[in-house]
């Protein structure tokens, strides 16, 4: 097991010790186990799995059976992780519980940033929107997820 703290612009999502943490990097899904070796990982937008390590969560996030082994789930912004000495810091632009996504909110999104991609824009807007887009996707997607 290994110290895992989660923290987002506006609270810290998890804090507390983990057996294992996976999220979405800019190379594809990533998964840290104890004692990692000590790295620094760019984030991208996407869901993170925690498994505390008592197997019992701390209320920091949803936490679900599955395979008797229960799960704290959330979606995760952009941002970093660093894993330094078996303890794993996280800092992302923000953290949801899939039950906090507002569904109707995120559509919208979609929507507004799939008419800026039709649009003509300069190469920093192209950027700026399609980011937009594939965090409204996964928003939905994770909401899609708790709704199952």
């Amino acid at each position: 097991m290994f110290y895992l703290k989660v923290i987002a612009a506006d609270r810290t999502f998890y804090a507390g010790f983990a057996d294992s943490v996976i999220f979405q990097s800019h190379d594809g899904r990533e998964q840290i186990l104890s004692h990692h070796e000590n790295m620094v990982i760019a984030l991208d937008e996407g869901e993170i799995e925690i498994r505390p390590a008592d197997h019992a969560g701390n209320g920091a996030g949803s936490s679900e059976a599955v395979s008797g082994q229960a799960k704290v789930r959330g979606l995760a912004g952009m941002g970093f992780a660093e894993v330094v000495n078996n303890r794993v810091t996280i800092i992302v632009e923000s953290c949801e519980r899939p039950e906090e996504i507002d569904v109707r909110r995120a559509e919208e999104a979609k929507e507004r940033a799939q008419e800026q991609l039709r649009q003509k824009q300069s190469i920093q807007e192209y950027y700026h929107s399609r980011a937009s887009l594939a965090r409204a996707m996964a928003r939905l997607e994770a909401a899609r997820k708790n709704r199952q």
